[in-house]
């Protein structure tokens, strides 16, 4: 089974720009859909941006325009770049993934749909 590290947290300035990284081991994240999800202090975990093993993107309406997500299998990484960060953006960031079936994914954004969970890696946005 894949294990998921993410990296690449921290603290920004709104307006600031900062790139996540999830390293996986154990598998090949080209077997996965992957998505990258936050929860805020008092709240539920949400999806922001996911992908599928054909590259196929979405996007929360809160990041679109903002984020992008993007793998490497050459590093066997996937990364979140966010931009025009804001306060809201505030969260603890987690990595998923899920193992494709060879079905058509449709859990893009929704955590319950994924297997694999990294430990997370803190942003903090402020104003």
């Amino acid at each position: 089974q894949v294990q998921l590290v993410e990296s690449g947290g921290g603290s920004v300035r709104a307006g600031g720009s900062l790139t996540l990284s999830c390293t996986a081991s154990g598998d090949t994240v080209s077997r996965y859909h992957m998505g990258w999800f936050r929860q805020a202090p008092g709240k539920e975990r949400e999806g922001v941006a996911g992908t599928d093993t054909y590259d196929t993107s979405s996007y929360a309406s809160s990041v679109a325009g903002r984020c992008t997500i993007s793998k490497d299998t050459a590093e066997n990484t996937l990364y979140l770049r966010m931009n025009s960060l804001k306060p809201e953006d505030t969260a603890i960031y987690y990595c998923a993934a899920e193992p494709a079936d060879g079905r058509v994914w449709v859990g893009y954004l929704a955590p319950e749909k994924y297997h694999y969970w990294g430990q997370g890696t803190q942003v903090t946005v402020s104003s």
